[in-house]
């Protein structure tokens, strides 16, 4: 089950954020930011960014099973070109397999389409080839690669489209 997340739930989802870069970056970004600076960054990072949804920027959607949170995704309305930016997608480690991501991915894409949007789109960091599986198995195309810095060092990020047609 999916429940709409408000901005009460902005350390919930600061926290699953964590544990799901914890286990998922581990080796892709350094140690010390993971084990030391990320749940503080990510806290700042909801927060703001339950802001911005809360002016109707987007939506987050929490992930939801015998009564506890497993998952989360948030979802930014249609840009310029009619496309939908899945800015999260989140499955707890213990959640993974579970087709908790495909169940998500669904949901984002009629979320999408409720919007007049034509496309999905994300982005992967380039070392993380268990999320680049995930997407392509699921029709996702990659679509362009841009520089980027996360954990205090420079990194490759992909982006992902996904036509909804």
């Amino acid at each position: 089950m999916l429940r709409q997340a408000t901005s009460t739930d902005a350390q919930l989802i600061a926290e699953m954020h964590a544990q799901s870069w914890a286990s998922a970056y581990r080796g892709i970004l350094p140690d010390d930011f993971l084990d030391h600076e990320m749940s503080a960054e990510r806290e700042t990072h909801w927060q703001t960014r339950f802001e911005g949804l809360a002016a109707g920027a987007g939506e987050v959607l929490i992930a939801v099973q015998d009564d506890r949170p497993i998952g989360f995704i948030c979802l930014v309305a249609p840009d310029e070109d009619g496309s939908v930016l899945v800015d999260n997608l989140h499955a707890l480690p213990g959640a993974k397999g579970s087709g908790l991501g495909t169940a998500m991915l669904s949901v984002a894409a009629q979320w999408a389409r409720d919007r007049g949007a034509a496309s999905l789109h994300l982005s992967v960091l380039e070392p993380n080839v268990a999320a680049i599986g995930f997407y392509e198995s699921r029709g996702w195309q990659l679509a362009g690669r841009e520089d980027d810095t996360m954990g205090g060092i420079e990194i490759i990020a992909l982006r992902y489209v996904l036509p909804l047609g």
